[in-house]
């Protein structure tokens, strides 16, 4: 039987046993950083150990969807498919191609939040910064993919955890559970991603009743709507953008605002 218990000692003797060092600073690594960052959390498993920790990752993420580790390991161990369908609809963009090309990471190191902090209200990049600040949150919380060898699909995976909060962002969408499962919609559509329609499904569940009247007359509906009718997030090269203001991004998305009756709505998370 596979307990919290177990599932966390067989976590641990995976990441013992295959624990990598870093990467020599080859020609390779140089050119590409996210090379470097690849090999140095890499893991390579076996098909059972896959499926043992898909398993556990799953059971804990429904008893604890607060958990990221959790449902980071879900990701990865169910995500290949979905990560080659999100490379073919990138390779078909040119700005998506771009981002394979290139590989940026969002991240403290990488974004100057200082910068974006002294931006025009209304642009991309205040609108996220602000996000950020508002919610005490850091884009260098999001998990190194581990668990997926090919660094193509593991850097499509990657770039999915780092631009989730500029989808929380763009969209006007809190960080509480409603504004979690109204993304995760979006992404489950968008991205085919296991965890994502998982989370989609089932995370209504921990909703409160008046949230979830709100849920089912305004949140889903627009959500299911966003997530078919707008352009592929994955392909919006976001770094280059951050002084685009935000109504002509969602314009060129083809982002619909969220519409609420307020004397009928419990509660408007915007």
């Amino acid at each position: 039987m596979l307990t919290k218990a177990n599932f966390i000692k067989l976590n641990r003797n995976i990441l013992s046993i295959h624990k990598r060092s870093l990467c020599d600073i080859s020609e390779s690594c140089k050119n590409n950083p996210y090379e470097e960052d690849f090999r140095k959390h890499n893991i390579p498993i076996s098909l059972f150990q896959r499926t043992l920790l898909s398993l556990g990752s799953a059971s804990m993420s429904l008893l604890d969807p607060y958990r990221a580790d959790m449902i980071a390991c879900l990701g990865e161990t169910t995500g290949s498919h979905a990560a080659k369908y999100m490379s073919s609809k990138m390779e078909s963009s040119e700005e998506g191609s771009q981002i394979l090309r290139n590989k940026p990471r969002i991240n403290s190191r990488t974004v100057d939040l200082h910068a974006l902090r002294k931006l025009p209200e209304g642009t991309l990049g205040k609108v996220y910064v602000d996000f950020l600040d508002k919610n005490n949150i850091t884009p260098d919380s999001r998990e190194p993919v581990r668990f997926i060898d090919d660094i193509e699909l593991a850097y499509i995976i990657q770039r999915y955890r780092e631009i989730h909060d500029l989808v929380h962002a763009l969209l006007g969408m809190n960080i509480n559970m409603l504004g979690e499962v109204t993304v995760k919609w979006v992404e489950a559509i968008q991205t085919k991603l296991p965890m994502c329609i998982g989370g989609a499904l089932f995370g209504p569940i921990r909703l409160r009743p008046k949230q979830r009247r709100d849920y089912l007359n305004y949140y889903l509906p627009w959500a299911i709507e966003t997530g078919n009718n707008s352009e592929f997030f994955m392909n919006v090269y976001f770094e280059n953008r951050w002084e685009q203001p935000i109504q002509e991004l969602l314009q060129e998305l083809n982002v619909k605002p969220l519409n609420i009756d307020r004397n009928e709505a419990f509660i408007h998370i915007v």
